[in-house]
């Protein structure tokens, strides 16, 4: 997540400091999951309503912890980070341009990254899902200008090799699965 929020941040051309900032935020912005469960978080299958509700409250967790650093843009691009463009998010239901930009960046990223990495209850969806993902999301969970972006990065061969082989070997294996 810390790196393609970096790459989406020098893409949008923000101020070094800006990118180290929010390249820090992205790197801790799960930190409040130390407080959730293991049974919640390392649930093997979709969580009840009971158990997203605890798993939710690991970003105003995790904004009480870094507080300490004395940082409150850091502090508040981690307690947005589940913030949506449309205000359908938590913990506060803020929209649009009321959701710190790193928050903004940091939610394109983490859910390009949630979306393609491989979970013990599932494979990891292609590179070409998760942009059509962004893609149909842009201007309604996304702040569409990290959304292009992060798309405008993602063009590179690098990048989608890095894509590929997070996915690819299950890829392999549910394709033995399947022939046998």
């Amino acid at each position: 997540v810390a790196r393609y929020s970096y790459w989406i941040a020098l893409k949008m051309g923000l101020d070094p400091e800006v990118v180290r900032a929010i390249r820090f935020a992205a790197d801790v912005h799960d930190v409040g999951k130390i407080n959730v469960p293991d049974e919640v978080l390392r649930k093997p299958a979709r969580l009840t309503d009971e158990e997203f509700e605890i798993m939710k409250r690991h970003s105003e967790v995790g904004a009480e912890m870094v507080a300490a650093l004395g940082d409150d843009r850091i502090t508040s691009m981690i307690r947005s980070h589940h913030e949506r463009w449309d205000g359908n998010g938590y913990p506060d239901r803020l929209e649009g341009e009321s959701i710190p930009l790193g928050a903004r960046i940091m939610a394109v990223a983490d859910t390009y990254d949630a979306i393609t990495t491989s979970r013990c209850y599932r494979a990891g969806a292609s590179h070409k899902k998760a942009v059509g993902i962004l893609r149909a999301e842009a201007g309604k969970q996304f702040d569409a200008d990290a959304v292009e972006a992060f798309l405008s990065h993602r063009r590179h061969r690098s990048a989608r090799l890095v894509a590929l082989l997070s996915t690819g070997p299950w890829r392999v294996v549910e394709w033995a699965l399947a022939s046998l």
